[in-house]
C-alpha cells in the first residue's frame, strides 16, 4: 500500500483545510452576487446573460469533475489539488481584466473547470478517514464550508462600498493563494489503495453507473441539487427586484439561509452515526416536502417577504441534508473508484445546476413563481426515487 507523505496530525486540522477548499467553488459564485447589476453595467450587458454566468460556471465544474474524476483514483491527490487551486488562482486574476461579458464567461467556465481537479478529492479523501462514518465527516465539511456563502454577499457589499467590483476577484485570490499555501505544507497525498491503473476512463463510469443499488441515490443527489442551483441563481432576482430589498438586507437574508445549511449540516452530524444516512435522509426529505408545498402555497398567494423567507429557511436546511446523505451512501458502495464516483455526483449536479438559469428564463414571467415550482418538482422526483428505494430493498 502507498504511504503518506505527509499525515495530519488531527482529523481536526484535515476537515478545515478540506472545507477550505471545498469553499472555492461557493466563494466564486456567491462573492460577486451583489455586484452583478454592476457588472452588467460596466459590460454593457443584461442581468439575464450575467446570470448565465453561473450557469456558465456549473457547466464548467461539470466537465472538469468529469474529466478529473477518474485522475483522482490514480494519480496523487496533492497533484491533483495543486493544480486546480493554481488554475483556479490564475483565471480569478484575469477576471478582473475582462471587457465584455464574451471574456468573462469564457474565463468563468476555466476557473470552475480547473477548480475541480481540487475539490473531487475531498470527498474521497473523507471517506477514506472517515469510513462507515463519511456522512458524519461529510457533514462537519459542509458546516465549515457554508461559512464562505453566508458571508461571500456580506463580504461582496462591503468590497463594493470600498472600490469596484474588481476588487471582489483580487481579494478571492489572495484567499486562493493562503489555500495553496496551505495545501503544498498540510495535504496528505495518498494513503488509499488505488484502483487498478488498466481500468480504462470510460470503464470507471460504467462501474459507477452500472451500480443499481446506488443508481437512484445519485439520481436524487441530482435532483435535489437542481432545487439548489435554482435558488441559487433565482434569489438575487426574487429578493432584490421582486420584493425590493436593499443589497444590505439581501446579504443578511442570504446569510440566514445559509445559516440554516450550516444547522441542518450539524444536527446531521450529531444523529447520523445512531440513526444512519437513509433514515437522516428521510426525515430531510419529509422537511422538503412540506416546506416546498407551503412555500408554492404562499407565492401564489402573494404572502409578503416574512412568510417567504421563514419557509424558505427550513426547505434550504432540509435541502443540504437530502444531498450530504445521499452522497455518503453513493460514496460507501464505491471504496476503490472513490474519485469516480464523486465525478459522476458532481457531473450530474452541476450540469442539472447549470440547467436552472435557462429552465428559469424559459418559464420567467416577473415573478417568483418558477423558481418555487421548479424547487417543488425538484423535491417530488427525489421523494419518487427514495420511496421505489424503499419498495426495492423491501423485495429484496
Amino acid at each position: 500500500m502507498p504511504q503518506i507523505t505527509q499525515v495530519p496530525t488531527s482529523l481536526a486540522l484535515l476537515l478545515p483545510l478540506l472545507a477550505s477548499i471545498m469553499a472555492l467553488s461557493p466563494l466564486a459564485i456567491d462573492l460577486y452576487l451583489p455586484a452583478m447589476p454592476i457588472i452588467a453595467q460596466e459590460l454593457n450587458t443584461d442581468m439575464t446573460m450575467l446570470q448565465n454566468t453561473l450557469s456558465m460556471y456549473l457547466f464548467g465544474y461539470a466537465l472538469g469533475l468529469f474529466y478529473f474524476g477518474p485522475q483522482a483514483d490514480k494519480r496523487p491527490r496533492r497533484m491533483l489539488v495543486v493544480l486546480g487551486v493554481s488554475g483556479f488562482l490564475l483565471a480569478t486574476l484575469i477576471l478582473p481584466f475582462v471587457t465584455n461579458i464574451e471574456q468573462f464567461l469564457m474565463v468563468r467556465f476555466i476557473q470552475a473547470f480547473v477548480s475541480s481537479a481540487a475539490t473531487v478529492v475531498v470527498p474521497g479523501t473523507i471517506r477514506e478517514y472517515y469510513g462507515k462514518n463519511t456522512a458524519k465527516g461529510l457533514s462537519y465539511v459542509s458546516m465549515i464550508m457554508m461559512l464562505a456563502p453566508m458571508i461571500a454577499p456580506s463580504i461582496g457589499s462591503g468590497l463594493l462600498w470600498l472600490d469596484d467590483w474588481q476588487l471582489i476577484f483580487y481579494v478571492l485570490a489572495i484567499y486562493a493563494s493562503l489555500i495553496l499555501a496551505l495545501v503544498i505544507k498540510f495535504l496528505p497525498n495518498s494513503n488509499v489503495k488505488k484502483a487498478p491503473a488498466n481500468i480504462s476512463f470510460l470503464k470507471r463510469y460504467k462501474i459507477v453507473l452500472s451500480h443499481q443499488s446506488a443508481r437512484l441515490d445519485i439520481i436524487s443527489s441530482m435532483m435535489i441539487s437542481l432545487a439548489f442551483f435554482a435558488y441559487i441563481t433565482a434569489i438575487p432576482f426574487v429578493y432584490l427586484t421582486v420584493f425590493e430589498v436593499s443589497e444590505f438586507t439581501f446579504s443578511a437574508l442570504f446569510g440566514a439561509n445559509v445559516l440554516a445549511l450550516m444547522i441542518a449540516h450539524f444536527i446531521n452530524s450529531k444523529l447520523v452515526v445512531r440513526k444512519g444516512s437513509r433514515k437522516m435522509l428521510s426525515y430531510g426529505l419529509l422537511v422538503a416536502v412540506l416546506s416546498s408545498t407551503l412555500l408554492f402555497i404562499l407565492t401564489v398567494l402573494g404572502m409578503p417577504l416574512p412568510y417567504i423567507v421563514l419557509t424558505i429557511m427550513p426547505l434550504m436546511g432540509s435541502i443540504s441534508m437530502i444531498a450530504v446523505n445521499a452522497d455518503a451512501m453513493i460514496l460507501q458502495e464505491f471504496a476503490e473508484q472513490s474519485g469516480t464516483a464523486t465525478a459522476v455526483i458532481g457531473v450530474l449536479r452541476f450540469g442539472i445546476g447549470a440547467l436552472a438559469g435557462p429552465i428559469l428564463a424559459i418559464f420567467f414571467d416577473g415573478t417568483a413563481t418558477p423558481f418555487v415550482l421548479l424547487m417543488w418538482c425538484s423535491v417530488a422526483v427525489v421523494l419518487a426515487c427514495q420511496l421505489k428505494q424503499r419498495v426495492n430493498a423491501k423485495a429484496n
